[in-house]
C-alpha cells in the first residue's frame, strides 16, 4: 500500500488522490484530518487526532465509484471524521479485476484498506450493495481489525425478481450476444438513461444528473452492456456461497430500504434475524442508494454508529434524523 500524490477536487472539503492496495491501483476520496507521510517507510499518521478516533471506510456497489459517497462525504467533513471511500478493483478509476472469482480479489482489497487504516484509528466499514456484501464478509474474518460494519441493501438474502432473473435465467443474455447485429450505441444509452434512475433512487423525480450519467457512461455501446450483464450473472453466483454469518461478532447495523427494486427490504430484516446482535434501521422512503436519496440523514446514522463504536462493542443510539424501525 503507498500513498501517491493527492490533487483538490472542486470544493473546500473532499479531497482525491491514488493508491494502492492488495496490488490494484485505485482512486480514493477522503474528508476529516489529513494524513502525513513520516519517514521514507511510509509510516503514517493523522493531524489532530487520537488513535482511539474512528475512522470510516465506504465502499460502493456493483457498476459503482466512490462518487456515490460524495454526497455523504460532504456532510461529514463538518463531523471532523476522517471518512475514506475509494473505487472498487473493476469500478470506477480502479484497476480492472483479473479472470477469475471476483469476490475473493475484492476481499484482499478491501482488508488492505481496512489494515492500512487501523494504523490511523478504529476502523467503521460501511458498504452499500456489493460494498455491503463486502463490509460482511470482511467482519467474518478475525484477523481483520474492525470496530463495526454498517452494511446497506446487501444483495444475497432475499433479493428482488430482477437479481433471481439475471441468476436462473441467462437465455437474455445468450440472445443478446447471438444477436446477428449489435443494438446501436443510442439506443442503449436511452434503454439505460430511463432504466438507471429507478434502480438508484426512490423517486426519480430526485435524481441527480451527475450520478446518473456516472451509471450511462458504463455503457456506452452493446458490447460495454453485454459484458457487464454477464459479470454481474457471475457476481450473483458467488453470493450463493458469500456468506458465513455465524462469524460475524463485531456491532453491525443493517440499513433496509422500503423502496429498493433491487434488494428487497426482506432482505434486510432476514439478514437481521441471521445475526442476533445486530440492530435493523429499517426506512420506507429510501431506494437501494440511501446515500443519494437521503445523504443528510445516513452522514448522522453514521457517525453516531462510528463514534459508538470506536474500540467497544456498545451501539449509539440511532439519531432522530434517521428514525425508521429500528431493532
Amino acid at each position: 500500500m503507498i500513498a501517491a500524490q493527492r490533487e483538490a477536487l472542486p470544493g473546500p472539503v473532499v479531497r482525491a488522490g491514488y493508491r494502492r492496495f492488495a496490488g490494484y491501483r485505485t482512486r480514493v476520496l477522503e474528508v476529516g484530518p489529513r494524513v502525513v507521510e513520516v519517514g521514507k517507510r511510509t509510516r503514517r499518521r493523522r493531524q489532530g487526532t487520537r488513535p482511539d478516533q474512528p475512522r470510516i471506510v465506504l465502499l460502493h456497489g456493483y457498476c459503482d465509484s466512490a462518487d456515490t459517497w460524495r454526497p455523504v462525504l460532504e456532510q461529514l467533513a463538518d463531523a471532523g471524521i476522517a471518512v475514506l471511500a475509494v473505487d472498487l478493483p473493476g469500478f470506477g478509476e480502479a484497476a480492472p479485476l483479473r479472470p477469475g472469482a471476483m469476490l475473493p480479489q475484492l476481499d484482499a482489497f478491501t482488508a488492505a484498506v481496512i489494515r492500512e487504516q487501523a494504523a490511523l484509528g478504529s476502523v467503521v466499514l460501511v458498504g452499500n450493495s456489493l460494498g455491503g456484501t463486502m463490509s460482511l464478509r470482511a467482519a467474518q474474518n478475525p484477523k481483520l481489525p474492525v470496530a463495526g460494519i454498517v452494511s446497506i441493501a446487501a444483495p444475497g438474502f432475499v433479493d428482488s425478481w430482477l437479481i433471481r432473473t439475471v441468476a436462473k435465467y441467462p437465455l437474455a443474455l445468450r440472445l443478446c450476444a447471438s444477436l446477428p447485429l449489435p443494438v446501436p450505441g443510442f439506443v442503449v444509452r436511452s434503454i439505460a438513461q430511463q432504466v438507471v434512475p429507478r434502480l438508484l433512487y426512490a423517486d426519480i423525480k430526485m435524481a441527480d444528473a451527475v450520478h446518473v450519467r456516472r451509471f450511462l457512461d458504463l455503457f456506452p455501446d452493446y458490447s460495454s452492456t453485454t459484458s457487464r450483464l454477464a459479470e454481474a450473472r457471475q457476481l450473483v453466483a458467488e453470493l450463493e456461497s458469500a456468506y458465513q454469518l455465524d462469524r460475524v461478532t463485531a456491532p453491525l447495523l443493517i440499513i433496509a430500504c422500503g423502496k429498493d427494486r433491487l434488494v428487497s427490504a426482506a432482505s434486510g430484516r432476514q439478514l437481521h434475524a441471521l445475526v442476533p446482535h445486530s440492530r435493523l434501521l429499517e426506512r420506507e422512503d429510501w431506494g437501494h442508494c440511501p446515500q443519494l436519496d437521503d445523504p443528510q440523514a445516513i452522514a448522522e446514522v453514521l457517525t453516531y454508529f462510528a463514534q459508538g463504536n470506536r474500540s467497544r462493542p456498545e451501539a449509539a443510539p440511532l439519531p432522530s434524523a434517521a428514525a425508521g424501525a429500528a431493532g
